[in-house]
């Protein structure tokens, strides 16, 4: 076996010890990169986990902006739909007045067509004439429109947005149609009140008026061996007779208490009338033919609002008619229908009716005479349908107007029961009284 020298030794064993360093310092090196390698992949693996949940995390982020996104849209176009669908008109603007939302209905109220981005002409100084320190209050605003003028309410609403900025909502009402009926309630109201007082009036009248149409036909019957004075009485029982119609027709119009129909005599009602309007008759010189007719016609009537119908046709009769011409009053019956009917005709021969009059005679209040309240035809016509009859009217300018009343003959059956007809000759007293309504 060889052996190294001692000398030889010696000088090797360095180089020994440095290449076993060597090798040392490289198997710590290299166990120090696969070291630094494995956490450096067990860092990636955690990077890609920490992405993935990353990405996961946003695209549930921007899956629940795009739903909320979508839902603010939708609710956007909701309330766009319904502040459109409103009544009320709605106007917006800016801190400068710049318009920035009108919906149909304040184009409507405003009578405005032009595009959303300018403002009416009307709304400039409209909008400044509104206070600018009072919110909720409501204004009124007259606009022209092609069919008369609209009042409009108008109420302010103030919004602040980003710094001293604000925006001003204005609410647009459509009030014309309650001023219109505000307007006619007062009328109606005053009317309601003068037709009270009318109606008071008439009913502290009727009863001295009725005392005094009494003793006034008591004074014919004593002075009628007095020729001299009778023409006087005619005319007092005229005058009393035509006021007792006013003061009936007011009563009539305005107080009406339900109709009592009793079976009547046709014949001798209208009869009676006759008779009671001979002094008017006389007072005006024209003639009064009373055409009676044969036989009773019975019917279901109340005898005192009747009455006041005849009287009523009668005396219209006689202010359209000059002294010296003649009404005639005829009653038949029509037979010849399948519901016969008695009929009652006031013929005279007045001026007649002009044909656009003709569709007013029966509005309460029309009159073409002085000093007439124009209640007359009214009170006729509301009585004959009372009656469950209809009245009709013919004339020719110059030559006369004929009223006719066609009343039923048959038994209503809300009025079923025991009744009398009324026969004898009343009295003066009864007769004057059945020109007056009953108190209620």
């Amino acid at each position: 076996m060889h052996t190294l020298s001692v000398e030889r030794q010696e000088k090797l064993a360095p180089q020994a010890d440095s290449a076993r360093s060597a090798r040392m310092a490289l198997a710590a090196a290299f166990a120090s990169f696969t070291q630094t390698a494995g956490a450096l992949e067990t860092t990636y693996t955690n990077l890609q986990a920490e992405v993935g949940r990353l990405r996961h995390e946003l695209e549930n982020k921007n899956r629940s902006l795009a739903q909320s996104l979508e839902e603010n849209e939708r609710m956007r176009t909701y309330l766009a739909r319904i502040v459109e669908g409103l009544p009320c008109g709605v106007l917006v603007f800016d801190s400068e007045k710049s318009l920035r939302m009108m919906n149909p209905a304040a184009k409507r109220l405003l009578n405005w067509s032009g595009e959303d981005a300018a403002v009416p002409s009307l709304m400039s100084s409209l909008l400044a004439a509104l206070p600018k320190d009072i919110s909720g209050r409501e204004e009124e605003w007259v606009v022209d429109d092609p069919q008369g003028e609209r009042t409009v309410g108008v109420s302010r609403a103030t919004i602040h947005t980003k710094g001293s900025e604000h925006e001003s909502i204005l609410i647009l009402r459509d009030l014309t149609l309650a001023r219109q009926l505000e307007r006619e309630r007062e009328v109606s109201r005053r009317a309601q009140a003068l037709a009270e007082v009318a109606t008071l009036l008439a009913h502290e009248i009727r009863n001295p008026l009725g005392s005094l149409e009494l003793f006034a036909g008591l004074l014919a019957d004593a002075l009628s061996n007095q020729a001299e004075l009778q023409p006087w009485i005619g005319q007092v029982q005229a005058g009393l007779r035509s006021l007792a119609a006013t003061v009936n027709n007011v009563l009539h119009f305005h107080s009406q208490p339900s109709t009592q129909l009793l079976p009547v005599d046709l014949r001798r009602l209208v009869g009676d009338t006759v008779d009671f309007l001979r002094p008017l008759a006389r007072q005006r010189e024209v003639y009064l033919d009373w055409q009676a007719p044969a036989e009773s016609i019975e019917i279901f009537a109340d005898p005192s609002r009747l009455q006041q119908a005849f009287l009523n046709l009668a005396l219209n009769a006689f202010r359209a008619m000059k002294p010296g011409k003649a009404m005639t009053v005829s009653v038949w019956i029509n037979e010849h229908k399948i519901n016969p009917t008695a009929a009652v005709a006031f013929a005279d021969q007045g001026c007649g009716i002009c044909p656009q009059n003709l569709g007013k005679i029966f509005d309460p209040g029309f009159t073409t005479q002085a000093g007439s309240p124009g209640l007359g035809l009214a009170v006729a016509r509301k009585v004959v349908e009372q009656h469950g009859g209809t009245i009709r009217v013919e004339s020719r300018e110059g030559k006369g107007t004929t009223f006719t009343l066609q009343l039923p003959l048959s038994r209503p059956e809300s009025e079923i029961g025991n009744f009398k007809l009324e026969t004898g000759a009343p009295d003066r007293e009864s007769l004057v009284s059945s020109f007056q309504v009953e108190e209620r």
